[in-house]
């Protein structure tokens, strides 16, 4: 009888180790994930002042300038890993073609303001790529959690889901 009892005790007190270890992997997801966010403001952030140094150099590519401030409008309103990455690879590949306009226009590539901003814009690239790492590191451990044999009982028993992993734009920053 008292054997049963503490076997009992035993399961419970690892029953509730497990519960809290899933809800500390789920609020590091979470951290890493407004980790990313900051960044990615940072990021938009920049965007308007680019565009605007671009705007005195490169008139004629207007449509240009005004893809890159549609996309990161919209990059800024979705939500979750996927709408975002998928976002964000449309406004790298605007990015880039803004940055190639320095390559056209010799004076806008002198310009020190956009010399600055692009400078900062991979800064913040370098900066999301570390908090990519985190946060994929992160959703890694819980999800291994949620699947695991006994985890996923305690799991499944409150509801506790996998994370979707965060894929940035493949040829993102420049060198």
């Amino acid at each position: 009888m008292i054997w049963g009892i503490l076997l009992l005790i035993a399961a419970l007190a690892y029953g509730i180790w497990l519960f809290n270890r899933l809800v500390h992997d789920r609020n590091t997801v979470l951290a890493a994930w407004s980790d990313i966010d900051v960044q990615l403001k940072r990021r938009h952030d920049l965007i308007p002042k680019l565009v605007d140094a671009v705007k005195a150099y490169a008139s004629y590519e207007q449509a240009t300038l005004t893809q890159v401030t549609e996309l990161r409008v919209a990059a800024e309103v979705v939500s979750g890993p996927g709408a975002t990455a998928k976002a964000e690879a449309a406004l790298n590949n605007a990015l880039m073609k803004i940055f190639a306009l320095g390559e056209a226009y010799p004076d806008l590539k002198a310009n020190t303001q956009f010399l600055d901003l692009q400078n900062e814009i991979s800064d913040v690239e370098g900066y999301i790529q570390y908090a990519r790492r985190y946060y994929n590191g992160a959703v890694k451990a819980l999800n291994v959690r949620v699947e695991s044999f006994p985890s996923n009982l305690v799991a499944g028993l409150f509801r506790f889901r996998q994370a979707e992993y965060f894929d940035w734009p493949s040829g993102e920053g420049r060198s």
